[in-house]
């Protein structure tokens, strides 16, 4: 096996179990802002947003999830007053996902919550470290969008 290959199943080893404490700490968050909510459904949130109105169709495409995941957590945020249906301006037919001003209050006190988490687990990191593992991160998340 070649050092590269050792390398990136290293990093592969390290991302997953990354990937595994943030999950559970964004459940955990989730359950303290709501709990009601699926944690899954903060994502979607951040999406709205970031990014403004969508239609239900495009997050299932975007995220890659199920239909039926997407739709159920679109239901329980519209119950729940996080997000709207407003007509697309495009489409008079079609109806596009807002977020309400409830919805980007929640999406702001779980990302706060989760920089607390993240500030406290590298405070003792220099500086220059956390700024270099910030332009990395985004830069894998640019290179894994290529593909």
């Amino acid at each position: 096996m070649s050092d590269r290959q050792q390398v990136n199943e290293q990093l592969e080893a390290e991302l997953a179990f990354l990937w595994r404490r943030v999950r559970r700490l964004s459940i955990d968050l989730a359950r303290q802002v709501d709990e009601g909510l699926e944690a899954a459904a903060y994502g979607l949130l951040g999406l709205l947003a970031d990014g403004g109105d969508v239609r239900a169709a495009d997050l299932v495409e975007r995220l890659g999830l199920d239909k039926s995941t997407v739709s159920r957590q679109v239901t329980q945020m519209e119950t729940l007053g996080l997000i709207q249906r407003v007509p697309d301006p495009q489409d008079g037919r079609a109806r596009l996902l807002h977020i309400t001003d409830a919805g980007r209050a929640r999406v702001q006190q779980l990302r706060g919550a989760r920089g607390r988490w993240f500030g406290a687990a590298l405070e003792d990191w220099p500086d220059a470290d956390v700024d270099t593992l910030a332009v990395l991160l985004k830069r894998l998340n640019e290179s894994m969008a290529q593909e």
